[in-house]
């Protein structure tokens, strides 16, 4: 029998060298219209796909391998009896091969000169099908869908070591590419027709090769649209580590008061406040943990004057982030040739799903957008907060949902006091934020705490109160809910429930 191999390619990159080794091995080759003039004028010769079927290319182009003797001869199963006889009786013949790559849709999506009509146009209808045909029906089919396969499908025909093995991978990076294709498509077109949507954002830029990972030893990129909300105006190139920081800061002070400063380290708050002004701010928010502070991210949610300016240049920081500046702080800021200066063009859009990688897989879930709401507060203990304590611990805990857990949080007049983050146990996180507070010779008394999750003992909540808080808000919901109230009303402070979690892995 006959062997035939399909190649319809935008990207015509290393196909006559393909469509020779085809040759080589005694494969007819099939190709469309403008693929087979290119092998054509190479000396390759090629049946046209219109001459195959007996049916012309219609409609501009639009159709041309939609046809059972394409779609019959990929799909058909080479080991099933009935299959076989079905081939013979519609003289449908077996196309082993199936090299396709789609219509350039992003690069013309990134053209200035784009309009719907021509974005329309590079939406590729036969090119998937067949990519998807070939990839389902891998027991018997090859299909190739990048030139960075061909030298080693050419290398594999001449070992005789093309099997089932192989097309399986062939068959998964396949599918990879149908399905990124679909969802560029999905964003551009929701951009074109100004209807929003909330896949990631993949097409709006290529990707962006950065300096580095977490560590130098690991490669990192960032892709999509990351740079038209934050725009780098001074400085080195942001790392991958300054972007999560810069994420986590921008976050955090979009929910906090007008006039407000978030400090940063290793994606945790060193320090939060909200002030008179900017500077006032800062100052209460470096006060909280000075050291660690100390190379951190600076995000503000308002203009960066000159006295802040000539404020934030006491201190070695990689990133200050805020909507503006004015040209007497850019100038003072700029004397520091490697910090990074970031001008905040939009409130960035809150992702509505968070994706993390696993091992042969992806985790999903909602984001933690859940905001809280003051009239749901529930008083648990005897004694009531006062007004000022009740907007400290709503400010307290807007912090902890920002905090790695477990978070404790110490804060008095709207700036946190001491932080304690990221430990196996709630009481060590007490123990861990009290340490940084007599470190830097802060007060505790009457301040208030936040704990991101309930408190399942009252060792952590008396450790709390020995530290000087008169309030405390939490989640509640724990099965020592009863003991820790007792506890607390024993010690004659208040407790707020808010019936919210915010834990943050």
């Amino acid at each position: 029998m006959k062997k035939y191999a399909l190649i319809s390619v935008s990207d015509k990159t290393g196909i006559v060298e393909l469509a020779k080794s085809l040759h080589k091995y005694n494969y007819n080759i099939l190709a469309t219209g403008n693929t087979a003039k290119h092998l054509s004028s190479n000396g390759i010769e090629v049946i046209q796909i219109s001459d195959f079927t007996a049916t012309p290319e219609v409609f501009e182009g639009r159709v041309k391998t939609l046809h059972p003797k394409i779609f019959g001869g990929i799909l058909f199963k080479r080991n099933s009896e009935n299959d076989l006889k079905q081939a013979e009786e519609n003289n449908i013949l077996p196309i082993d091969v199936v090299v396709v790559n789609l219509y350039p849709f992003e690069q013309t999506f990134s053209r200035k000169d784009k309009n719907t009509e021509l974005l329309i146009e590079m939406i590729d209808i036969g090119g998937p099908s067949l990519i998807r045909a070939a990839a389902k029906n891998y027991k018997f089919v090859s299909v190739l869908t990048s030139s960075e396969q061909y030298e080693e499908f050419a290398n594999n025909l001449s070992s005789n070591t093309i099997n089932e093995q192989y097309n399986k991978k062939l068959a998964l990076e396949a599918f990879s590419i149908t399905s990124r294709y679909d969802t560029v498509i999905v964003n551009a077109l929701g951009q074109e027709f100004n209807i929003g949507t909330e896949y990631f954002r993949v097409n709006e830029k290529q990707e962006k090769i950065l300096r580095y990972g977490e560590n130098p030893h690991q490669k990192a990129s960032i892709y999509g649209n990351f740079f038209s909300n934050f725009e780098p105006i001074h400085g080195k190139e942001l790392s991958y580590n300054n972007i999560l920081d810069l994420i986590s800061a921008v976050e955090l002070v979009e929910e906090i008061d007008d006039n407000s400063c978030v400090i940063v380290k290793h994606n945790n708050p060193a320090g939060a406040a909200t002030g008179k002004n900017l500077l006032d701010a800062y100052i209460k928010a470096l006060k909280c943990d000075p050291v660690s502070a100390f190379g951190g991210i600076v995000a503000f949610n308002n203009t960066v004057d000159e006295k802040l300016a000539d404020k934030l240049n006491e201190l070695f920081l990689e990133v200050i982030s805020a909507p503006d500046f004015s040209e007497e702080a850019l100038h003072i800021l700029k004397k520091k040739k490697n910090r990074r200066l970031i001008i905040q063009r939009k409130k960035i859009n809150r992702n509505k799903k968070v994706f993390r990688s696993i091992p042969d897989g992806i985790l999903v879930q909602d984001a933690d957008t859940l905001l809280l709401n003051s009239d749901e507060l529930k008083t648990v203990t005897k004694r009531k907060p006062t007004d000022e304590e009740i907007k400290d611990l709503i400010f307290a805990w807007k912090i902890a949902k920002h905090t790695k857990s477990n978070a404790i949080i110490f804060a008095k007049d709207l700036a946190t006091l001491a932080i304690g983050a990221g430990q196996m146990s709630r009481l060590d996180s007490v123990k861990i934020a009290k340490i940084k507070a007599e470190e830097f010779k802060i007060n505790l008394h009457n301040s208030v705490a936040a704990s991101d999750a309930f408190f399942p003992f009252p060792d952590a909540l008396l450790e709390i109160i020995n530290c000087g808080a008169t309030a405390v808000i939490q989640p509640g919901g724990s099965v020592k809910d009863i003991d820790v109230i007792n506890q607390a009303d024993q010690k004659n402070i208040s407790m707020l429930f808010t019936n919210i979690r915010h834990f943050k892995h």
